[in-house]
């Protein structure tokens, strides 16, 4: 039987979650709606679901600290699409900051919704399977320097710490997911940014030469990061899970 993509709204405003379910029930995907975080967590306890949608401005719970309480979590690797009631710059950024994979301002047409789910889903499915973390690890060790998941930062040898900025951090995870696999940089566009990537926008190339500055990879003759001509960028080093010492 073939797979029907599962999706949890999450919205307060009833109208609208009704309407936006059964629009995509009606599109071929398999729909689920809840009112709050708190209905959200009990859902996901007991059920999988491929993408959620959701709202921002909630009472209790907003999707912001939602949206980080997911990516924290055993649901750290399903994609999320938040949606805003304001044209907000800054609610955008927080959002993707938090780990969002997409965002849409209200109001939207149910039509722009689907085809938004439709685009994270397949972006979310263009990667290889890739690295798990145990539950007891956080450390992602590599080359010279190791990642610490849960801080956020880099250590090297010497024990230095080099901060990252959210979006070095989502980029090196990413390189460390799927080492020694070629990514394009509309995958790493779409996982990063979390956007419909435009294959001709070059920012994710700043980003990949920030990353070398924080890793101290010579961008001439780059041991970490390496650049494949036409196809996009390849961590190069093989990467090895650190479980804690007991």
């Amino acid at each position: 039987m073939d797979h029907i993509d599962h999706v949890l709204i999450v919205d307060d405003d009833r109208e609208i979650r009704e309407l936006v379910g059964n629009y995509l029930k009606k599109n071929g995907l398999r729909t689920s709606i809840v009112a709050d975080g708190r209905q959200m967590r009990a859902f996901l306890e007991s059920n999988v679901v491929d993408l959620i949608v959701l709202d921002i401005m909630m009472p209790g719970d907003d999707g912001l600290l939602l949206c980080r309480e997911l990516r924290a979590g055993k649901h750290k690797a399903t994609p999320v699409l938040m949606l805003t009631a304001r044209n907000d710059e800054t609610d955008r950024i927080i959002g993707l900051e938090m780990g969002a994979d997409d965002y849409l301002t209200k109001p939207f047409s149910a039509r722009e919704l689907l085809a938004r789910i439709n685009a994270v889903l397949r972006r979310t499915r263009m990667l290889p399977p890739n690295l798990t973390l145990s539950e007891s690890s956080r450390l992602i060790a590599f080359g010279q320097w190791r990642l610490d998941t849960t801080a956020r930062h880099l250590l090297d040898t010497d024990g230095t710490l080099v901060a990252l900025s959210g979006a070095e951090y989502r980029l090196l995870r990413v390189f460390l997911d799927h080492p020694q696999r070629v990514l394009s940089r509309e995958q790493l566009l779409n996982l990063t940014q979390g956007r419909e990537a435009d294959i001709f926008d070059r920012s994710i190339d700043l980003l990949v030469s920030r990353l070398r500055q924080r890793l101290q990879d010579d961008a001439r003759e780059p041991a970490y990061i390496k650049t494949v001509r036409s196809e996009g960028y390849v961590f190069s080093l093989p990467v090895q899970l650190v479980e804690p010492q007991s």
